[in-house]
């Protein structure tokens, strides 16, 4: 009674249809679905408890590492659930072909696609380490469109290759005119690779005072061609990235500290006594101010109409304004010390002798005091 059912299911699963058995089809079938139960597996159970495992240690790229996951891996799965139980069939040739071409291109898809969220992830990741949230925005859509297209270029050429067609010629084709855009567009490329070392090596950012040869100003911009400084005067200065790579940069931002070098000139009638006091004067000045520290003070030479005292200190900050309230603070104090001491500044002036008459010149009455001197030698 058994025997002539089993019999008759035999001969319905060894029925050909397109040169496979129904039991062909069914086994296609069952590796497909058993495909797909081994793919919700990994959804519901691994992948919901690295969810979970993310989530209480709290990794910054754990909720990124998830979505990609979501997106391209777990599709990449079903498509290879359907192509395995596809590979038990007997397929005509043509069908054959068709099947490889579309797994070779949906599988180089999904890995393009995976490598350039990767890499554009890092570069967002490293970016934001390095740069401000301003420079950021401005310049990570343009570096990120660019790496794009060279990682997509190299998938093509890869495509295509592996899909049968003769990419010689093609890669002959762009290496000629890969050299010809290089030699039209040689200032541009030169700017666009010196951004990447800037970018890299990090000189300066936005909001650095720098200067460059006789140019200075507050950077304002860092783009792929050119950078943008904001001068004292008010106007903006545009570098070519290029001039910057090979011009010698003075940051001001990165200083931890700023050297003061200025000189005191009193006069030559201020007694010896008063001299040495004037070091010591001026130490106890600085060492009093806040943010300060104090190098050393010397009598440093005679000048032509005063004697001058060279003084050194440090403004601990890189702050512009900072380093004009100190030493504006010290003027105040060195003046007010000064005249309470009764130690006069000096002024321009010269003392000319002419046949025991003093003559004192100040500025542009010099030669009106030499006639009247003249003058009143003669009527002696």
């Amino acid at each position: 009674m058994i025997q002539p059912i089993l019999n008759q299911i035999q001969l319905i699963l060894n029925q050909k249809y397109f040169d496979n058995t129904i039991l062909d089809y069914l086994i296609s079938i069952g590796i497909f679905v058993s495909s797909l139960i081994l793919v919700r597996i990994f959804k519901i159970v691994i992948l919901k408890r690295f969810k979970v495992w993310a989530e209480s240690t709290k990794i910054v790229t754990s909720n990124f590492i998830i979505s990609t996951i979501e997106k391209f891996i777990i599709p990449l799965f079903y498509f290879s659930a359907f192509y395995f139980g596809l590979t038990y069939l007997k397929l005509d040739p043509s069908v054959t072909k068709i099947i490889d071409s579309a797994i070779v291109v949906i599988i180089t898809f999904c890995i393009l696609r995976f490598i350039t969220i990767i890499i554009n992830h890092i570069i967002s990741y490293y970016w934001s380490k390095k740069v401000g949230v301003e420079e950021r925005i401005t310049n990570l859509a343009a570096i990120s469109t660019i790496v794009n297209i060279i990682i997509w270029g190299f998938g093509l050429v890869f495509l295509l290759d592996n899909l049968g067609f003769k990419i010689s010629a093609v890669i002959a084709g762009l290496g000629i005119g890969g050299v010809a855009v290089a030699f039209a567009a040689q200032s541009v490329l030169s700017d666009f690779f010196s951004y990447f070392i800037i970018f890299f090596d990090r000189p300066f950012k936005i909001g650095d005072f720098i200067i460059v040869d006789d140019k200075m100003g507050v950077v304002e911009n860092v783009g792929i061609k050119t950078t943008r400084i904001s001068s004292l005067g008010g106007e903006q200065i545009v570098f070519p990235n290029s001039n910057l790579t090979n011009a010698r940069i003075h940051n001001y931002k990165k200083m931890g500290k700023r050297r003061v070098l200025f000189k005191i000139g009193v006069t030559y009638q201020t007694p010896l006594q008063k001299l040495k006091e004037i070091p010591v004067i001026v130490k106890q000045i600085i060492e009093s101010i806040n943010d300060t520290i104090f190098d050393r003070v010397h009598f440093q030479s005679y000048g032509d109409f005063s004697l001058i005292f060279e003084v050194v200190y440090y403004v601990i900050g890189p702050d512009y304004n900072k380093y004009m309230d100190i030493q504006q603070e010290i003027n105040f104090r060195i003046y007010e010390e000064f005249e309470s001491r009764e130690i006069k500044m000096a002024h321009p002036t010269q003392t000319v002798s002419m046949s025991g008459n003093v003559v004192i010149d100040t500025g542009k009455d010099k030669e009106l005091i030499r006639e009247k001197s003249l003058c009143k030698k003669a009527d002696i």
